[in-house]
């Protein structure tokens, strides 16, 4: 059983409240990325930024999507940064988005080295009033909960000894410190943004985009996960995409309750002690030194991954069409990270997880296009029971109602089909 505790708080949502921010967020919000690369050897920085930026065509401007979404290529400390403009996420768009992304970073030889890693952005595009800021704080404390095991789920290294890069771009000294249970996330961010052990831009969550009004809510509601690393699986960052989506959203539920609390002085305590395992500055070069993860330190790892996705999963029934859960869940048990580890190259990773999420295009026959018809345009109505309605549509499409069953359960397999008793109809929910 899961150990749940919630700071009581004056400031909770109602119900109601709780289920408009909810979808205002979700109405509102985009997710960029910032994707680092280093050049392949032998090529000088310069050139691979030019021959990247001459394959992406990006931008220049976020109000312009452009072809593949992406607003510049930048220099970066490690190479190259490909700064890929936020939208709303929806899973077969984004992932051909980032499958192209990838591809050009592969073909032009790009690696992922320990130095680069990836960034995901909450943009508030849209967004005409300021948020709650008991949403913030639940935002806050969710991610400090299960940070070792975001750790984990987004590692990317490719050494036992070096699951991660290092700790100093994506610090989580200063996180573990500061509570909304006794600070407000005001005071909360204007620590960090004063703090100097870390940097207030490279901070494991990073709120110095945010600002707030007079009376503490959020004004600009931008967040930034600094911590997963560099990746070049498309399937991957769209699902990651999702997940940070899913964390902003559950927030928002939690808020009706009051404050998550991180656990317990022991639980919290074993936590850090994963954080610092996973995120420190000790290995060579640019990475953490992973050394002290044994086997059992992965399957603890793996179980709090497993705990967060059953937290997160309902959220994800909002989504529609989605496979990011399905990706995620394969990432829980084996991260990019470990499936490096084995020698798999970043097309074998891809093909895996795409396997696993089982992302293909539906095929439709006229069959099932003409019974999506019957039911998006309310063609067949007023029946007093589902089985009235099958031998109505059976008649339609010429055939038994035993196959009307069957491509109504392919059909459910893409979009959530519901009966509706007042209607007296089957009806789309997505």
């Amino acid at each position: 059983m899961k150990e749940v505790i919630i700071f009581r708080r004056d400031d909770t949502l109602s119900p109601s409240r709780a289920l408009y921010y909810k979808d205002l967020l979700y109405r509102v919000l985009k997710i960029g990325t910032e994707i680092e690369a280093t050049p392949p050897k032998g090529m000088t920085r310069l050139m691979f930024e030019e021959r990247v930026r001459d394959k992406l065509q990006p931008s220049g401007n976020v109000d312009k999507l452009g072809q593949w979404g992406v607003l510049d290529v930048e220099k970066e400390h490690c190479g190259i940064e490909i700064r890929v403009i936020g939208r709303h996420p929806y899973f077969q768009v984004l992932y051909e988005q980032y499958a192209y992304i990838t591809g050009v970073i592969e073909a032009e030889g790009g690696r992922m080295r320990p130095t680069c890693g990836t960034h995901f952005h909450v943009l508030p595009s849209g967004l005409a009033e300021p948020v709650p800021e008991i949403i913030l704080a639940n935002i806050w404390n969710l991610t400090r909960r299960y940070a070792p095991y975001l750790k984990f789920l987004t590692s990317g290294g490719d050494k036992p000894e070096a699951l991660c890069r290092r700790r100093s771009h994506n610090s989580h000294l200063e996180m573990v410190k500061y509570t909304p249970a006794v600070m407000t996330m005001r005071q909360i961010k204007e620590t960090l943004d004063n703090s100097s052990v870390v940097p207030k831009h490279q901070n494991f969550l990073n709120l110095e985009h945010l600002t707030f009004t007079d009376r503490d809510e959020v004004h600009d509601f931008h967040l930034e996960f600094r911590f997963p690393d560099a990746d070049l699986s498309s399937t991957s960052l769209t699902a990651k995409t999702f997940l940070f989506l899913a964390i902003v959203l559950k927030s928002v539920e939690m808020s009706q309750y009051g404050v998550i609390h991180t656990g317990k002085f022991r639980a919290w305590k074993r936590k850090q002690e994963l954080l610092d395992m996973l995120n420190n500055n000790d290995g060579d070069l640019a990475t953490s030194d992973t050394s002290g993860v044994t086997p059992e330190v992965i399957e603890e790892l793996r179980g709090g991954c497993r705990e967060l996705l059953e937290l997160l999963k309902p959220v994800f029934i909002r989504f529609g069409h989605n496979l990011s859960f399905e990706a995620l869940s394969d990432l829980a048990e084996t991260p990019l990270s470990l499936r490096r580890i084995q020698g798999l190259s970043w097309q074998a990773i891809e093909q895996q997880l795409l396997q696993k999420a089982s992302l293909n295009e539906h095929v439709w026959e006229p069959a099932e296009t003409h019974l999506m018809r019957l039911i998006e345009l309310a063609e067949l109505t007023n029946f007093p029971a589902q089985h009235e309605w099958k031998v109505a549509a059976a008649e339609s499409l010429l055939c038994l109602t035993a196959e009307v069953d069957t491509r109504l359960k392919k059909i459910a397999s893409f979009r959530y089909v519901q009966w509706d008793p007042q209607l007296g109809t089957f009806i789309f929910l997505n």
